[in-house]
């Protein structure tokens, strides 16, 4: 079982295919393999792909997870030491949800590392109504058999605790102001490609917006009728799209370097 020891933490992760290297990054009490099976089976066909789990989530445990105000920044450092310690200077990232803040800062603060980036469902500042749309998820009792399955299966009877933690996490951003990395985005370098389902009942529209406009040269693309796992209901499309993003602009990125 491949891990990275770093400190007290165990980062596991797993690595697929040849090639360039591409790093997956999950959602919120997410795993790489849990999260991407439908862009892990497509990509490591032409790519290198690294799917971890964050610290405190899947086998990445102990330590138990926790949520201070920088929980989306220690992903990020956890990340970028992952793809030290597996030798690879370069990179690109897939970061969806959570994964998609941690990425976007990631690429933010390490323009010399990250080679392209593709981010969905992501949010670079918490307003007051996105975090009651979490606070009204605070109680399991409120999710759908079909949603609370995957996650019992990883978490077990730590689910609720795990759960609670992150809601409570998000509370304490917002209260401290709100943001997350917004000014960060035109820090971003590297060929970014943003994707929104335009049903997406945790991120409003307006998100990818703001973060296309912050990062110069970035492209959007929108599924209209795609909620929060776009990558997960239309992962044909989804991987077509992006595959021809990153064949499209690794040339861009090759001559950044």
């Amino acid at each position: 079982m491949p891990i990275l020891r770093q400190d007290d933490v165990a980062i596991y992760y797993e690595s697929t295919g040849q090639g360039d290297p591409l790093l997956l990054m999950p959602g919120a009490l997410g795993t790489g393999t849990t999260d991407f099976p439908h862009q892990i089976a497509f990509f490591s066909t032409t790519h290198r792909v690294i799917a971890f789990d964050p610290r405190g989530y899947g086998r990445s445990r102990p330590p138990v997870r926790d949520y201070p105000p920088n929980f989306y920044e220690r992903d990020a450092d956890d990340a970028l030491a992952l793809m030290t310690a597996l030798n690879l200077r370069r990179f690109s990232v897939l970061g969806w949800s959570d994964g998609a803040n941690s990425a976007t800062i990631l690429a933010a603060r390490n323009p010399d590392r990250v080679e392209q980036l593709v981010v969905w469902a992501g949010n670079s500042f918490l307003t007051e109504a996105e975090l009651h749309i979490f606070q009204s998820m605070r109680f399991l009792s409120t999710w759908s058999e079909r949603a609370l399955e995957p996650m019992r299966a990883v978490y077990g009877s730590d689910l609720e605790s795990l759960w609670e933690s992150y809601v409570a996490g998000l509370e304490r951003i917002y209260a401290a102001g709100g943001d997350l990395y917004r000014p960060l985005l035109s820090a971003v370098r590297c060929p970014t490609l943003i994707l929104h389902g335009d049903k997406d009942p945790l991120v409003p529209a307006e998100h990818p917006e703001i973060i296309h406009r912050g990062i110069a040269g970035s492209e959007l693309i929108r599924f209209a009728e795609g909620k929060h796992n776009i990558h997960a209901r239309y992962y044909v499309e989804f991987n077509q799209k992006v595959a021809s993003f990153l064949a499209r602009t690794k040339a861009t990125s090759t001559r950044a370097q």
